[in-house]
């Protein structure tokens, strides 16, 4: 039984692994199932059985970068040290380098909100890199280092400053001037929340 258990979760890690690099390298839309499960030496019932369709397993694999996302969020922000400006600066800088990062751009930020939909694609963000700024900015308005604003209002707000300017600087050719300059607008715009 734990064999089987083991055999399923590597056929689940490979199948995303695999649809993972196709998403990426021919969109959505171009991304063929029978490629995929060719490459992964596998049937089309086993992606069917653990997925239940190709828009399944690009759901799981957006999931699975939202995931990475916020993982990187974390560990930045952590690295920065105790100056909780340069925390959330740090965590919203991850956030944009992550998110348009070769492997991850096209599925998160151009085919994910067109395959799954706004709402979604929105909900993926709440649960993974709006949570963890939401709290960042709750922990600074309780320390003082924060104006007293509507915190969930805030949150959305800066979530879209990130997600739009992350949706900008993946069109650009030199990303790394871009990048540098909408942190610079990032960084006045939060100068405006400071208490």
């Amino acid at each position: 039984m734990r064999r089987k258990k083991e055999e399923a979760q590597e056929t689940i890690r490979k199948l995303i692994e695999i649809g993972r690099t196709h998403f990426t390298e021919k969109g959505f839309a171009t991304a063929s199932l029978e490629e995929i499960v060719q490459e992964a030496a596998m049937t089309r019932g086993a992606l069917y059985h653990h997925f239940g369709s190709k828009k399944g397993l690009f759901q799981v694999v957006i999931e699975h970068i939202q995931s990475e996302v916020a993982e990187q969020v974390e560990v930045q922000a952590a690295q920065s040290g105790e100056d909780m400006w340069e925390q959330l600066l740090s965590g919203c800088r991850a956030f944009i380098t992550t998110a348009v990062e070769p492997r991850n751009r096209r599925i998160l930020l151009i085919d994910g909100p067109a395959v799954l939909g706004w709402e979604e694609w929105r909900k993926m963000d709440e649960r993974n890199s709006m949570r963890l700024l939401r709290g960042q900015l709750e922990e600074m308005q309780q320390k003082g280092y924060l104006k007293e604003v509507p915190l969930v209002a805030m949150t959305h707000a800066l979530s879209g400053a990130l997600n739009e300017m992350s949706l900008w600087l993946a069109q650009l050719p030199d990303y790394e001037r871009g990048l540098e300059e909408a942190l610079t607008i990032l960084n006045h715009l939060l100068k405006g929340f400071k208490s």
